[in-house]
């Protein structure tokens, strides 16, 4: 599966007021493995930054005035994307930025792009209810280095934002199983006749059960809904 984990920096917090995405940065992930393969881009927002977002990125108006529009660098950003399966932090922040911008290109939104999008701050409150869960608290809580980050970069924060998925989802990486190389000789097994053996039938206790059912249900949760059983029971239903 590929992966693109996704973050922006803009000159305010309202596309609809007129702001706009001045940094894209993304990394990927294939098979839930980092593959080097990333996007980044200042841009030329065509407008100053206000105090409070300009004090979060540290991005001037001087810095980005020789930068490319977002005109310039959409086809480029729109087929890295194309296909893959977005992961951000509060999605329908930075996705309604881009919106904003593809709309004003005559183009259609970002999730006709893409093959869907996760927002991991959703997965975060789901996980732990009740508590902080910026970028920089779950850092903290899944003990993702962040010593680097002195302000908000999108391609800094998009390779943050990779390994706290990761470990937001790791359930995910107990149920997969290292075939190694397809090309692999498999050793011959020698075979045995259990013809002879009579196996006994091990009830399970009602406590065994209970502990079986709520490994399930966390499991399930770790994957943020997208179990195998999950799944096979909506197709039953």
């Amino acid at each position: 599966m590929r992966q693109i984990i996704l973050d922006t920096e803009t000159t305010g917090l309202s596309a609809a007021g007129g702001d706009r995405v001045l940094e894209i940065g993304c990394v990927e992930l294939l098979n839930r493995k980092l593959t080097g393969h990333h996007f980044h881009h200042y841009i030329n927002p065509e407008r100053d930054s206000h105090e409070d977002a300009l004090r979060v990125h540290g991005i001037t108006t001087e810095f980005l005035r020789d930068k490319p529009k977002f005109a310039e660098i959409v086809d480029a950003f729109l087929a890295y994307c194309t296909g893959a399966e977005l992961v951000i932090h509060n999605a329908a922040f930075d996705v309604g930025f881009l919106d904003k911008e593809l709309e004003r290109l005559g183009k259609p939104p970002l999730k006709s792009f893409v093959s869907g999008i996760i927002d991991t701050l959703a997965l975060a409150k789901e996980l732990y209810p009740g508590k902080r869960n910026s970028l920089d608290a779950l850092c903290d809580r899944l003990e993702v280095d962040r010593s680097g980050r002195e302000v908000h970069g999108a391609l800094l924060d998009a390779e943050l934002l990779s390994q706290v998925y990761i470990n937001l989802t790791r359930g995910q990486d107990a149920l997969l199983i290292d075939v190694g190389d397809e090309d692999a000789t498999v050793a011959a097994v020698p075979q045995m006749d259990l013809r002879g053996f009579v196996l006994p039938v091990l009830q399970v206790s009602e406590e065994e059960a209970a502990a079986h059912q709520d490994l399930l249900k966390q499991l399930d949760k770790s994957s943020g809904g997208k179990t195998v059983w999950r799944i096979l029971e909506k197709d039953v239903v």
